[in-house]
């Protein structure tokens, strides 16, 4: 399977999704920046409402591309012991990198959102949504999030994802769906035709562009 581009894969996604159309206790969350459109897509096949749930990865010092973790609003966070101390990584340059994180975090919600208040996820059904999974340490993070947050239901929808990463997501979430588990899965990129990177002004413009009538958004 090779998706033309995320917007192609929301599509795709969302009509695996059927049980949850027309539902008015679901609502769709997506990982921005490249969740988005994949989340936008999803929301409109499911005549849902679209917010994000932002999750900052936490980079290895020095090789700043290996997860060693990830953080979500609500202050959760998510360690790779494994890797950490494989890598001999101290508690200090873990703390320096969250640290760093939750600022970025901070900044990415306030630029995306602007003044809008979150979607209200109590007792609610939420499709957590992002392009695909890799490591799964972000997915992981936005789970253990909206578990403190009492949403009733979580649900991890993604196009594509590695075998055994999807498997224990699917431990976590309620249940999870992954479209295209390869055997020979390298990264999320290489079943994407075109997999050019999000942009924020285009994250903003989908979230705008999403926005129902009948939204009820808390603090």
């Amino acid at each position: 399977m090779l998706f033309r581009d995320r917007f192609d894969a929301g599509q795709r996604l969302g009509s695996r999704l059927h049980e949850f159309v027309h539902r008015p206790d679901v609502v769709v969350l997506a990982l921005p920046r490249g969740g988005v459109p994949v989340g936008f897509e999803v929301a409109r096949v499911l005549n849902a409402s679209l917010d994000i749930f932002v999750v900052r990865k936490l980079g290895a010092p020095g090789r700043e591309e290996l997860a060693i973790g990830a953080i979500a609003s609500g202050g959760v966070q998510i360690l790779n012991s494994d890797v950490i101390r494989e890598l001999d990584i101290s508690d200090q340059q873990v703390e320096e990198v969250a640290a760093h994180e939750r600022l970025e975090l901070r900044r990415r919600e306030a630029l995306y959102r602007g003044d809008r208040r979150r979607l209200n996820v109590r007792d609610k059904t939420v499709i957590l949504v992002d392009d695909g999974l890799a490591t799964g340490s972000t997915m992981r993070a936005a789970i253990a999030a909206l578990r403190s947050e009492n949403a009733k239901q979580i649900v991890s929808a993604v196009p594509v994802a590695d075998r055994s990463v999807c498997e224990l997501v699917d431990s976590e979430a309620d249940s999870a769906v992954c479209l295209y588990t390869p055997i020979d899965f390298y990264a999320v990129g290489q079943w994407y035709q075109n997999f050019s990177q999000t942009t924020d002004e285009e994250v903003r413009d989908l979230l705008v562009r999403s926005i129902k009538p009948a939204d009820h958004r808390a603090a």
